[in-house]
């Protein structure tokens, strides 16, 4: 059973925005994880785009991003927002939520996380 599951990709026009949603699943919460996201763009390896450490709510963002995208959690839902704004082609990837039980962001990224999403499709062109 999936834990994490991502939803809001879609096709936007550069300079749009968008925001993705990770939602976690029944009974799984994720008020003690590391959460975060990262991205695939085709041809390309994963790499991490953004991290909430829920032990004390500190957000990092990579240097692609920073400034362009925030990451909030809302624990009434127990879901993790990518709020994109400005967004260009190069942002262009599939967009993977990951967590990892009681751990610290690794800078920007979730260090090996122990759950992922599957993943939700975010195409910036005109």
């Amino acid at each position: 059973q999936a834990r994490l599951v991502e939803s809001g990709g879609g096709l936007v026009q550069p300079g749009g925005s968008l925001r993705l949603s990770c939602a976690a699943a029944s009974g799984f919460t994720l008020d003690r994880e590391a959460i975060g996201w990262f991205r695939q763009a085709p041809g390309r390896k994963r790499e991490g785009v953004s991290c909430f450490a829920s032990t004390d709510g500190s957000t990092y963002y990579s240097d692609s991003v920073k400034g362009r995208f925030t990451i909030s959690r809302d624990n009434t839902d127990n879901t993790v927002y990518l709020q994109m704004n400005s967004l260009k082609p190069e942002d262009t990837a599939i967009y993977y939520c990951a967590a990892r039980d009681g751990s610290y962001c690794s800078g920007y990224v979730v260090p090996s996380p122990d759950y992922w999403g599957q993943g939700t499709q975010v195409t910036v062109a005109s």
